[in-house]
């Protein structure tokens, strides 16, 4: 049964913004895999391939996930769903302490469970605050995932104290790590979910009315899948998402490996610099999306990862210049995170939000697990060849040519007008556009 406020109570939407954040925070924990990876590869003699696994297998769970979790909330609410999340990511957590110590385990432990537990608590706070934040969209949804891009800025230095710097100490220190995470997501995770409602039906903020263009109501995930702006928004997350989420990938082993010499922090702490920008992105494309318009927002975002990538990343020396790069990476991969799930509200509605964006999320997943892989594969070949300037090289120059198509593929994309033609003479409510005040006045569409 989905939980509701009663429309005679008196609504303080923030909590459910700060709930949205806490539990954003924790599910963050993804992105500090790469602290993991040097202390299993000293331990078990793993390659960067075989670190990497786990990773690539819980962010295409975690889309997975996404899909279930997405439809199962619009049906049972979001505090249910969000609780078993908690359960499952608490619980593969557990099991990677136990069955960690093999390629294999890790990634059904880690991989597949905890990432399954990520995907179904992830949806919640998201499809929650679009109800929640009408007026505010594009800010809300970057306030709520800000929380899983600065997650690895509590993550990261809490895990390299937990595993420590002794490699004797790693087939105990490891293990624990993975103890302890499981009992803060046991804890905080299924907590925080205790706090999730939907609005009653006919709600909306004192003083605002929906603009016209948008979808008051929504399309189903059937009308989404039979438009072909579902597809090209698809493809635009894929490969916007594929520079942040490789630099996120092989942070710490790029900084170890790079700028050893040159370093003035650890890497878990640059890991947790690298976080804050891409948690303040969230917030900031966001905001800037509702003013200017999704369009613009996301060709800017390519242009800082094109920028990141050949200014910066490509060269592979420093530490100054390999942080910057990873920075403005980051910056721009968590606009993506914050943008796609209202360009999906703006295209299709808010009311099947859950189970409509859990199918554009399947690009990031999917993106997670190819492209991180791929480039990693292009590394340990690097390292055979003793040359790993030249492959650091090669795997961000490659990223940059995905940004520009990117780029070119949003240029073209438009609202699904035609569909909202048909909708309007089946009786439907309209589909959406963008939110900004401008194109409220114009033509809907998002430049």
């Amino acid at each position: 049964m989905v939980r509701m406020v009663s429309p005679a109570s008196p609504v303080k939407r923030t909590r459910y913004a700060v709930a949205a954040v806490v539990m954003q925070i924790l599910l963050g924990v993804l992105y500090s895999w790469s602290v993991f990876r040097g202390p299993l590869a000293q331990l078990y003699g793993w390659s960067k391939a075989q670190t990497i696994a786990p990773y690539r297998y819980s962010l295409l769970v975690f889309a997975a996930g996404m899909i279930v979790a997405g439809f199962w909330q619009d049906r049972k609410g979001p505090r249910i769903v969000a609780s078993v999340g908690g359960f499952l990511l608490g619980t593969g957590c557990l099991l990677a302490a136990r069955i960690g110590d093999t390629v294999e385990g890790l990634v059904l432990a880690y991989g597949v469970v905890a990432g399954l537990g990520v995907g179904f608590a992830y949806v919640t706070p998201i499809a929650t605050c679009i109800k929640w934040f009408p007026d505010k969209r594009g800010m809300i949804v970057g306030l709520a995932v800000m929380g899983f891009g600065v997650g690895p800025l509590v993550f990261g230095p809490l895990l390299e104290m937990l595993i420590g710097a002794d490699p004797e100490r790693f087939r105990q220190t490891v293990p624990r790590a993975f103890l302890i995470l499981a009992a803060i997501f046991y804890v905080g995770v299924i907590g925080a979910a205790q706090f999730f409602r939907v609005p009653p039906a006919g709600w909306r903020p004192e003083g605002w009315s929906p603009p016209t263009g948008r979808a008051a109501a929504g399309v189903s995930p059937r009308g989404m899948l039979s438009s072909w702006q579902f597809y090209a928004v698809w493809l635009v997350y894929f490969l916007g998402t594929s520079v942040g989420l490789t630099a996120i990938g092989e942070a710490t082993p790029l900084l170890q490996e790079m700028a050893r010499t040159t370093a003035v922090m650890s890497a878990g702490a640059a890991l947790g610099v690298m976080s804050v920008f891409n948690g303040v992105g969230r917030l900031a494309w966001g905001s800037v999306s509702d003013r200017l318009g999704r369009k613009t927002a996301v060709l800017a975002m390519f242009a800082v990862s094109v920028a990141a990538c050949l200014g910066f990343l490509r060269s592979a020396s420093g530490f100054w210049p390999l942080l910057a790069g990873l920075c403005l990476a980051a910056f721009a991969y968590g606009g993506y995170l914050a943008l796609m799930p209202s360009i999906t509200a703006d295209y299709y509605g808010p009311k099947h939000v859950g189970a409509n964006y859990g199918l554009v999320f399947t690009a990031w997943g999917i993106c997670g697990f190819l492209v991180p892989g791929y480039f990693a594969g292009i590394m340990d070949r690097a390292r055979l060849a003793a040359n790993l300037a030249a492959g650091y090289s090669e795997v961000y120059l490659k990223l940059a040519v995905l940004a520009l198509l990117g780029a070119a593929l949003t240029a073209a994309l438009r609202p699904p007008r035609r569909e909202l033609e048909v909708n309007l003479e089946a009786g439907q409510l309209p589909v959406g556009e963008a939110s900004s005040p401008s194109s409220r006045q114009t033509s809907g569409s998002p430049r």
